[in-house]
């Protein structure tokens, strides 16, 4: 039954979110538009109005709408500047109404209430202005429908009922138009609201995934990648890597020439080494002067190439901060994961291998090659 239902209401309102909500809204005006014209038949059952033109009235009114829907239903409207026809829509109905009125007779007080409720149908989706828009076109078509049957029969539409009837809708407009500039002016506040809680909300994820100073990938985002690349390594048999890299007596250049010169060092380190690396390989700042790289589909061959070409790219640099001309090297310890130890076994030996690196005179990679 839930499958059929919801069969149902990709047929009459389509699959797609914004052109199912359009559909809705449509539909439902056509309901009410149904509605409105229905009521008219007590008019007649009473002697107040008269078949013909009410079952006229009805067909163009409920007709009209269905080709409103239909439209929208089937994609044309997308084309159009307001895909919802919010606008013409309401406009139309606006004209039914003041026709309505033209009908209704002694009951026509009864169609006030159905202008009312076209037009608090476009207090939430248009702008300020188009309400009153739709307001001034409410007061001109009512306005006219009273000043012609006024004229035309004066007997039922008396001309002093109806200039009072003109001036009520006179007031009760523009009251709409106020209420409509308030909550166009909420929704601003409320739309402004909502795109900085989702610029505040990104800045937020990018604080928790990236590390402040060098903007690369954090110790504890780094972490989760690892993980993901190690089940998806299980999963394919694919091969990779990780080496732990650290810039050679990091402590030395923050003794002599200051943490700003260390941080800078920092920072043109890790732009460095992102230029080195394949795009597909993933640098993290993981504490302090230590980095670490994960190369994914990579054997501990092509890796050590890659992280030879890193570390003598950053060999040849000069770096120059607050007048001091620097240089600086960085060692690095490389494995291949294997798949029967863990990403701290993993991250423990290539540890190790950094260690060695550093025993053996710094400014070297050091790969352990135990076999995966």
């Amino acid at each position: 039954m839930k499958a059929r239902l919801q069969a149902l209401g990709d047929v009459l309102l389509g699959s797609e979110r914004r052109l199912r909500i359009r559909s809705a809204r449509c539909l439902l005006a056509c309901a009410l538009m149904a509605y409105s014209v229905a009521s008219l038949g007590y008019f007649v059952a009473v002697g107040l109005a008269e078949r013909g033109p009410v079952l006229a009235l009805a067909l163009l009114g409920v007709g009209g709408m269905l080709l409103f829907y239909a439209a929208i239903r089937s994609g044309a409207s997308e084309r159009l500047r307001d895909p919802s026809l919010t606008i013409a829509q309401m406009s139309f109905a606006l004209l039914v109404g003041a026709l309505a009125y033209t009908l209704a007779g002694r009951g026509r007080g009864a169609v006030f209430p159905i202008m009312m409720v076209v037009l608090m149908f476009g207090l939430y989706s248009l702008t300020p202005r188009q309400v009153r828009l739709m307001s001034a076109l409410a007061l001109a078509l009512f306005g006219a429908a009273m000043a012609l049957m006024a004229w035309r029969n004066p007997r039922v539409y008396r001309p002093e009922v109806e200039f009072a009837h003109f001036l009520v809708i006179a007031i009760i407009l523009p009251a709409v138009s106020m209420l409509a500039g308030q909550l166009g002016q909420l929704r601003d506040a409320l739309k402004r609201q909502k795109a900085e809680l989702r610029e505040a909300l990104a800045r937020n994820q990018a604080l928790a995934q990236r590390d402040e100073l060098t903007g690369l990938a954090n110790r504890r985002h780094m972490a989760a990648l690892i993980e993901a690349e190690r089940m998806r390594s299980e999963r394919s048999g694919a091969r990779f890597c990780l080496a732990v890299l650290d810039i050679d007596r990091f402590k030395r250049i923050n003794d002599s020439h200051g943490h700003p010169t260390g941080d800078y060092v920092l920072k043109v380190f890790a732009a460095e080494a992102l230029a080195a690396i394949r795009e597909a390989d993933v640098l993290a700042r993981w504490g302090g002067e230590e980095f670490m790289l994960m190369l994914p589909d990579a054997g501990l061959t092509a890796a050590r190439l890659g992280l030879e070409r890193l570390r003598t790219r950053v060999e040849g640099l000069r770096v120059a901060h607050e007048g001091r001309e620097l240089a600086f090297t960085v060692s690095a310890g490389l494995v291949e994961v294997s798949p029967d130890e863990t990403l701290v076994e993993a991250i423990a030996r290539a540890d190790r291998a950094l260690y060695q690196a550093k025993q053996q005179g710094r400014n070297k990679v050091v790969a352990d090659a135990r076999s995966p």
